[in-house]
């Protein structure tokens, strides 16, 4: 029975095969197959390939006897196979591979792992084994089991997609926030910048004012890098922001008394938005809630960046009215470090 129903599912990738586009001189016909199961804290995902066209794809001769290297298929799987839970990528490990016999063909069994933070709503699945590279023929029959459903789909060079799920309002506002909230935390140099601001900052009311400028022109640029309205080079954004910790910390080392002026935090902002985006560009966001889903990250965000300026600015306002004469170092010590953290990140990113 097991036999009879995969001569059947061959039989329906070698009609969507025929079907397919070619794009390149070899053409092979090849088969495969998905099974992914979604459990609570794990993805378990079985693919079946032909072993002679993941030879030709990874530029290797196989033989049935032989294994292929598990982190050679590991790089190769996860840069033609994209799984997005919720949004998010999520990359395998393989657990094991090994050669099975179908239809008195050899093929190549891989099982991958995918960790999860919990159980996604939604589960995406771009799939462009060999197509672009040695068989724009093939195809795959993937079956996708999520919250009690099951999917089912025969993938080829025209259609690389299978979704499954769909993503609660609620689900997807929280998620949002929180990478907003996580993106601010572990963004270093998105932390110095608002810190270096802040210690050029002199009142309540003028920490508002640069705050709500950084705010209105990061959020600016980041709904028209998100959008794909504008979009520049990752290495000129993240070494502009280099720079700009590195131009405020100076002025804050060479002019104690100096006050940032807003514009000085709207200009900056500009380019840390298209920072920000970064972040949302590695993921496939829901066209149905783009809207929201930049709302809720850059809500994330804002709420991560009151924290800071209501943990750091009491601290150096705090410092500033001490007495104690090498407690008068501190500032420009920390602004020194700051202008070095921030020159090492230029000369990383810039060369």
């Amino acid at each position: 029975m097991k036999k009879l129903s995969y001569c059947i599912m061959l039989l329906m990738l070698s009609f969507s095969s025929f079907l397919s586009s070619p794009a390149s001189a070899h053409t092979n016909n090849s088969e495969g197959f998905s099974a992914i199961e979604v459990n609570e804290k794990t993805l378990d995902y079985e693919l079946k390939v032909d072993l002679e066209e993941l030879g030709h794809a990874l530029n290797k001769e196989t033989a049935q006897q032989q294994h292929i290297d598990t982190k050679v298929i590991q790089d190769y799987i996860n840069s033609r196979i994209k799984l997005y839970a919720d949004s998010q990528l999520i990359e395998g490990v393989v657990e094991k591979n090994d050669i099975e016999m179908i239809n008195e063909k050899p093929f190549a069994v891989v099982n991958l792992a995918y960790n999860i933070e919990h159980k996604p709503e939604k589960l995406v699945v771009e799939y462009s084994m060999f197509m672009d590279d040695s068989d724009p023929s093939h195809a795959n029959y993937a079956t996708v089991k999520l919250n009690g459903k099951v999917q089912e789909k025969v993938l080829s060079f025209e259609s690389r997609e299978l979704e499954i799920g769909e993503v609660s309002f609620l689900q997807n506002v929280k998620q949002f926030v929180l990478i907003g909230l996580e993106h601010i935390f572990t963004g270093y140099d998105h932390i110095l910048f608002v810190i270096s601001l802040l210690i050029g900052a002199r009142t309540i009311r003028h920490i508002f004012s640069l705050v709500t400028a950084f705010t209105i022109a990061h959020s600016v640029t980041l709904a028209l890098a998100t959008f794909n309205i504008v979009v520049l080079p990752s290495r000129l954004v993240e070494s502009v922001i280099a720079l700009s910790i590195i131009y405020v910390a100076l002025i804050n080392i060479f002019n104690k008394d100096a006050k940032h002026q807003p514009w000085l935090a709207f200009g900056f902002g500009l380019i840390h938005g298209f920072g920000f985006a970064g972040i949302l560009s590695e993921m496939r966001l829901d066209p149905g809630h783009m809207a929201m889903s930049l709302l809720s990250f850059n809500i994330g965000i804002e709420i991560g960046q009151l924290l800071i300026v209501s943990i750091a600015f009491p601290v150096i306002l705090w410092i500033r009215k001490l007495t104690f004469k090498p407690i008068k170092w501190v500032i420009p010590s920390t602004s020194a470090a700051i202008f070095a953290f921030g020159l090492v990140w230029f000369i990383e990113r810039a060369f």
